[in-house]
């Protein structure tokens, strides 16, 4: 089941393994001495019995050192392994061997006590993976519950499947490949809508009245993590790039809207992470080093007591002012883009709430049944070396939302971001 080798559960019984492999050569030793007793068909049939004895025990032996890369297995794990084949064995009722294994992994991954180390089964590894991943496959729509209990389409990607088949927002899908919706809920709706990349998909939507068949072929869509503009003030534009999460393809996205409010001579830029989860580190990095210079501490790492700097090693870097937005749910990788720019860049202010406080890092991966796992490798500490685990980034300017903000949330009622739009007017003058 797992790829990872050291969660390898539903492979032969290790212990079983260690005793063929001690047994092998008195079982060779049996074949040759007795081998005059038998007729001609015996011998051969001790033969043929032999030489696949030979290959499975070779298979698996070469199996046990790939897995353990020819460590000892431990008294603990050998155990752990024949609890696992007692179970299945000698249980008084029929035991599924997945589910069974899926709940040893799943133990374990609790007695961590580490809330961000976590067994996913497949249907959360796939949400995961994509929201990650910064991608899906579907045809580039979004679905909501009209008032009158329809599937209405809010919106439809750029350069989409969906968008190419003139699919338009506001259009209302009544069946799904020949499916009427009647009585599904909008999960379902949604996974019949994904499916393999290049497979086809047959809606039947209302509009203005009228009924229209549509054929699409599923693809890769893109999510959007990060938006730009540019604000003119009175001494110069600013920018302001807003990221909703570290994706694999948002430092890509990043570089692109930066580029572009750039190009619109920008005297300075806010950077919007609030309400940013985070996500994948390398993406945070990576845009970091389009700002702070070369050799400067990034961020540092440590890992069972030894700590690493993480340094700038390009020569890209800019000294405009900029401002980094965050809040109370500005988490992770949000917070090492905040930390790095408060310790490491000469001309920048943190402006909002004090952030989440996530101060570790986590490595994914993947099993072969579909599901994963996500536990916890890292701590990380700020450029100064501090651990914000639990107490987060201070702001150097605490600015709140107002209730009027909640309520209307438009740029004109946004405290936070008109409080940045003044500080780099005065900045800037």
């Amino acid at each position: 089941m797992a790829k990872h080798k050291k969660f390898s559960f539903t492979k032969p019984n290790l212990k079983k393994i260690i005793h063929l492999k001690s047994d092998k050569s008195q079982e060779n030793d049996v074949a040759d001495t007795s081998i005059n007793s038998f007729n001609t068909i015996e011998v051969l049939i001790i033969i043929i019995v032999s030489i696949t004895f030979g290959i499975v025990v070779g298979v698996s032996l070469s199996f046990f050192r790939d897995e353990y890369r020819g460590e000892k297995v431990s008294n603990s794990l050998q155990e752990l392994i024949t609890v696992y084949q007692n179970i299945l064995n000698s249980y008084y009722k029929n035991i599924d061997e997945k589910d069974l294994a899926d709940a040893a992994i799943d133990g374990m991954m609790s007695s961590l006590d580490d809330p961000y180390s976590t067994y996913m089964d497949e249907e959360n590894t796939e949400t995961f993976n994509e929201t990650v991943d910064g991608s899906y496959v579907g045809i580039g729509i979004t679905i909501t519950v009209d008032k009158n209990g329809d599937f209405s389409i809010l919106d439809v990607a750029n350069d989409s499947p969906a968008e190419k088949a003139k699919i338009k927002k506001g259009d209302v899908i009544i069946d799904i490949d020949g499916k009427e919706l009647d009585g599904v809920s909008l999960d379902e709706v949604t996974t019949m809508v994904k499916g393999k990349e290049g497979s086809k998909l047959s809606l039947t939507i209302l509009r203005d009245g009228k009924k229209i068949k549509k054929t699409v072929s599923r693809g890769s869509i893109d999510l959007v993590s990060v938006n730009s503009q540019v604000y003119a003030l009175n001494n110069g534009n600013a920018g302001y790039i807003s990221i909703s999460s570290f994706a694999a393809n948002t430092y890509k996205q990043f570089k692109k809207e930066l580029k572009k409010v750039e190009d619109k001579n920008i005297m300075s830029l806010i950077i919007d992470v609030r309400s940013n989860p985070g996500g994948h580190l390398s993406q945070t990095k990576k845009i970091l080093e389009l700002f702070i210079k070369k050799n400067k501490v990034l961020y540092q790492v440590e890992f069972k007591g030894n700590k690493t700097k993480i340094k700038d090693q390009t020569k890209t870097f800019r000294s405009y002012p900029v401002v980094i937005l965050v809040n109370s749910s500005s988490a992770s990788a949000s917070e090492i883009l905040a930390a790095a720019f408060k310790d490491s860049y000469t001309n920048v202010t943190i402006l909002g709430e004090t952030t989440y406080g996530k101060g570790t890092v986590q490595t994914a991966y993947s099993l072969s049944d579909g599901s994963s796992l996500k536990y916890t490798t890292e701590r990380w500490l700020t450029p100064k070396g501090k651990w914000i685990d639990g107490k987060g980034v201070t702001p150097d300017k605490e600015v709140l939302l107002t209730d009027e903000y909640l309520e209307n949330p438009i740029a004109e009622n946004d405290l936070q971001l008109q409080s940045a739009l003044d500080i780099l007017k005065k900045d800037a003058s």
